[in-house]
């Protein structure tokens, strides 16, 4: 079959590289100010390079709104992440679903993506509302004893001014949620709540779902696609190009065919894959963690540590800071066992 035109063949292409371009920057802006400290930075440079452009009173109101996302409790990230998935199912059942089922893709097949939704919304609830693993005047005590300090990250006779408790090791003190939590990872804007001892296993569970369901539609979809590819022969057809030549249709133009023809599924497939890779990569990176027993803080606390060292400056021995050492690793089932039985929670439990 003779295509009468041609579609324009850069346009369209340069459109959607720029788009899972702003994807990945801006996912990755998010991920990274959401799990550092570097936010107050980004915000303080932002506001000195527009203080001479945006008005005080507004840059007060971007900064207290800003205050509020990342450093106050509240739902904005939960409902923004309902909203994300809830608009992507709902492409995923209104149009590949169907078209699917047309070309007879298994129905096992097209409803793994809701189960895996399914399981993936029972750990974002548990990580959620679960107990991170407070501590309090009344199991301070009992905290205190299940590691022992390294007299470096974590000495002993440490004391939390904003909550008057000792501070046990591996501890910290959430300036969001104004508590001190037991064996602290990271607070999660996402789910509303600090990552601890007592919830660390729900949300490996949780970013292993949705790592899941996002590679799983991302590979329905291309199935999808390239089955629709085959079934329809269009790589054998041939078209017209600018110059009134004829040209053998290639993979260029069969993507752009099917970015013309199905737009909706295409933006969908590309926020999926960068999703997927985004996600992977930052469950390989707690998977590490959780085999080596350590936490988000004090990976990036030594990393920092050895950040603020540049390798060119010359230290005399007695000024060379003190290399980190995990004394907590016991062996990787041994850490794995640590993270999704924490003994303290079963104690506590059963106390109740």
């Amino acid at each position: 079959m003779l295509v009468p035109r041609a579609i324009p063949r850069m346009d369209f292409l340069v459109l959607f590289l720029f788009y899972l371009a702003f994807m990945l920057i801006g996912v990755v802006t998010i991920c990274i100010c959401s799990k550092t400290h570097c936010l107050k930075g980004l915000v303080r440079r932002g506001a000195q390079i527009f203080s001479y452009i945006i008005p005080e009173c507004l840059r007060r109101a971007m900064l207290r709104f800003l205050h509020y996302l990342f450093h106050t409790r509240n739902h904005t990230f939960v409902i923004l992440h309902l909203i994300l998935q809830g608009m992507v199912y709902t492409e995923y059942t209104w149009e590949i679903f169907g078209l699917c089922q047309e070309l007879e893709f298994s129905l096992n097949y097209l409803f793994l993506p809701y189960l895996l939704l399914i399981v993936n919304l029972v750990f974002f609830a548990l990580s959620c509302e679960t107990n991170p693993g407070t501590i309090t005047k009344a199991n301070e005590l009992l905290f205190l004893q299940v590691y022992e300090f390294d007299e470096g990250m974590f000495p002993k006779n440490m004391r939390c001014s904003t909550c008057d408790l000792r501070k046990p090791a591996r501890s910290k003190h959430c300036s969001v949620c104004n508590r001190c939590v037991h064996r602290f990872d990271h607070h999660c804007v996402w789910v509303n709540n600090c990552i601890g001892a007592w919830n660390i296993r729900y949300f490996l569970f949780y970013l292993l779902t949705l790592t899941a369901s996002a590679a799983t539609m991302a590979v329905v979809s291309t199935v999808f696609l390239v089955q629709l590819v085959m079934v329809s022969d269009l790589y054998l057809e041939t078209y017209v190009d600018d110059f009134g030549h004829l040209q053998v249709v290639d993979t260029v133009f069969v993507i752009q065919y099917l970015f013309v023809t199905f737009p909706r599924i295409v933006f969908l497939l590309g926020f999926v894959v960068v999703l997927s890779f985004l996600l992977g990569s930052y469950l390989c990176f707690c998977l590490y963690l959780a085999a080596t027993n350590q936490t988000t803080n004090e990976w990036y606390r030594d990393a920092r540590a050895w950040c603020q060292h540049c390798p060119h400056v010359a230290w005399t021995p007695s000024a060379e800071p003190q290399v980190y050492r995990n004394i907590h690793s016991r062996g990787l089932w041994s850490n794995l066992r640590e993270i999704f039985l924490p003994a303290v929670a079963h104690y506590e439990r059963k106390k109740k």
